[in-house]
């Protein structure tokens, strides 16, 4: 049986997350993804994917303690960031230097997924304040993952809203089933390769801006239409064009993106009064409507990256730190899928059909 994209094809069992895309409903291993960001914080939602359980305050100190040692880059590490042509993007950047990252054991062990998941933001953000010609800072050593990742960014230390806004974020986007990249990090390690093969495949794929670059988009939206003060009028042309509107509709929730909801409840938390938020509010009411007029029964609703890209504005992260920070989130599931896939692999084969010319 031939389907397009393997869409529909069930490829592997998991315990890490459950979609109900027709009713909204992402859980982390039973648990409804609203409660897992309100309640906790990235390193243990972290915990939780990794072992299945949430952790008492003696583990969670001591990952904590591991994530600030693995933070730090090796030299080579910080050669490469700084010699890589200037004209590289941050996921290429990425890429190319978790890459370069050698670990001694290539058994992929929990150990792996900590130390990727701490360095992930470290390569980031020195290699963005080395493009400008900023001091590249050291990990902040008292710092949390995400509060550090601001502080690495900013150079200075976060405000308490934006840290929670971008928790918030993380946690909401660490993991989301069988999505294109986590499928190929899957793919990698079932020809038993390394973890750093396995989640630099996965880096890969999220570049690619039908999956990883949707939030970029939707500032070129909200941008287009704060320029010409006209929302309905570029919304309808964009619709009438045929133009994908970024930021509404997903391919597996057909109604509101769980994510979205939440992402949108803590913006109007920080504040509701932001122009911006006021904005994003106007063109969801509008791009709802129209959509729903010309593609009647279509559900197309927000889905997470048309608030997380008011979030990202809101705490005055550039376009170009989007798809890193959704990979640095991310990384969590990927490695959690990896660590599942090889305790019972299979090397995934599936066949092609051939077509004469």
């Amino acid at each position: 049986m031939y389907s397009k994209g393997l869409k529909g094809i069930v490829a592997a069992e998991t315990k890490l997350s459950f979609i109900d895309g027709a009713n909204g409903i992402l859980t982390y291993r039973g648990i409804p993804i609203e409660q897992l960001a309100t309640k906790y914080t990235f390193e243990a939602v972290a915990y939780f994917l990794w072992h299945g359980s949430f952790p008492d305050t003696a583990q969670l100190n001591h990952l904590r303690k591991d994530m600030k040692k693995y933070r730090i880059l090796p030299d080579h590490v910080k050669q490469i960031i700084q010699t890589l042509p200037k004209e590289m993007d941050l996921m290429s950047v990425l890429r190319t230097a978790l890459s370069s990252i050698y670990i001694e054991e290539s058994n992929p062990s929990l150990d792996h997924a900590i130390r990727i998941t701490a360095i992930i933001p470290t390569i980031i953000a020195s290699r963005y304040r080395f493009q400008r010609g900023l001091t590249v800072l050291e990990p902040h050593s008292e710092y949390g993952h995400v509060k550090n990742f601001l502080y690495m960014l900013k150079g200075a230390e976060p405000l308490e809203d934006h840290i929670t806004a971008l928790e918030t974020y993380m946690i909401l986007t660490m993991e989301h089933s069988m999505n294109a990249s986590t499928f190929s990090a899957r793919v990698t390690i079932s020809t038993e390769s390394d973890m750093i093969s396995a989640i630099t495949s996965a880096i890969g794929t999220m570049k690619g801006p039908l999956h990883g670059g949707a939030p970029s988009g939707v500032i070129n939206l909200l941008n287009e239409i704060s320029d010409n003060l006209k929302p309905v009028e570029v919304i309808r042309t964009k619709i009438e064009h045929g133009e994908r509107l970024m930021g509404f509709g997903h391919r597996v929730y057909k109604t509101r993106d769980p994510r979205s909801i939440a992402l949108k409840t803590k913006l109007l938390e920080m504040n509701s009064d932001d122009p911006w938020l006021r904005l994003a509010l106007q063109v969801e009411e509008i791009a709802v409507e129209l959509l729903e007029a010309y593609k009647p029964g279509r559900n197309l609703k927000t889905n997470v990256e048309f608030y997380a890209a008011a979030i990202m504005k809101a705490i005055e992260l550039d376009t170009e730190l989007f798809t890193p920070t959704f990979s640095a989130a991310r990384a969590v599931g990927w490695t959690a899928h990896v660590l599942e896939q090889i305790q019972n692999n299979t090397i995934y084969r599936p066949e092609a059909l051939f077509i004469k010319s």
